[in-house]
């Protein structure tokens, strides 16, 4: 029973997720090869700071839920966040920037909701919550990611390897929906809240909607 409602919850986020607001001006700046060069180094610092985030709220879901298939998933998640971040060097390097160059950046606070959001479930939330946020906003993020790989390459010059990093994000981890799926039914079946994990998916995709607005504010 736990299955099927885990199912019919993904089904119903997703379409709320479909139905909101959406609009991208960054990636539509980027794919016309009108975004500024400054605004791509704004991406790369945000993201090290990002992934460096999320990779420490995956292990820490981890420890919190060890057990399988929770543990499984999270640990899985945290090790992708630590090779997406070692990715993340060729893209800065292509920029001419450094690791130390990515530490001193200052992020902007819009840009940091989603990582600030994802550790705030981490500490607090609910396996089910953070599984089926994943998931449900997990094709758009990936769309997201391939777009940009695809016109950092040919409008920006930037080879594979510089755009490794979004290659990366831009396909889903084999066999992700179903360990994700398995988390949700299970946490469903433990007696979590249904509307509480659906509001962790929603909240998820407005921060990560804030994201690209941040890094494209002030842009005509």
């Amino acid at each position: 029973m736990s299955d099927h409602i885990a199912t019919e919850l993904l089904a119903r986020v997703r379409r709320e997720i479909a139905a909101a607001p959406t609009g991208n001006r960054f990636l539509d700046l980027l794919e016309t090869g009108r975004l500024p060069r400054e605004r791509l180094v704004w991406l790369a610092g945000e993201e090290y700071r990002i992934v460096s985030s999320d990779r420490r709220s995956f292990a820490l879901l981890a420890a919190r839920y060890p057990d399988p298939p929770a543990g499984d998933l999270f640990l899985g998640l945290a090790q992708g966040e630590g090779q997406a971040l070692k990715l993340l060097d060729g893209f800065a390097e292509a920029l001419g920037e450094s690791e130390k160059n990515l530490r001193a950046y200052e992020p902007r606070a819009f840009a940091q909701a989603y990582p600030a959001y994802l550790a705030q479930r981490a500490v607090f939330g609910t396996a089910a919550e953070v599984a089926l946020a994943m998931l449900a906003n997990l094709e758009e993020w990936g769309g997201y990611c391939s777009r940009t790989a695809k016109a950092l390459n040919l409008h920006y010059g930037l080879d594979e390897e510089a755009v490794a990093f979004f290659t990366f994000f831009a396909e889903s981890p084999p066999g992700f929906e179903e360990q994700a799926m398995a988390v949700v039914a299970a946490g469903l079946a433990a007696g979590d809240d249904p509307e509480e994990v659906a509001r962790a998916a929603r909240l998820l995709h407005a921060y990560e909607t804030a994201f690209w607005d941040a890094l494209a504010e002030g842009l005509s």
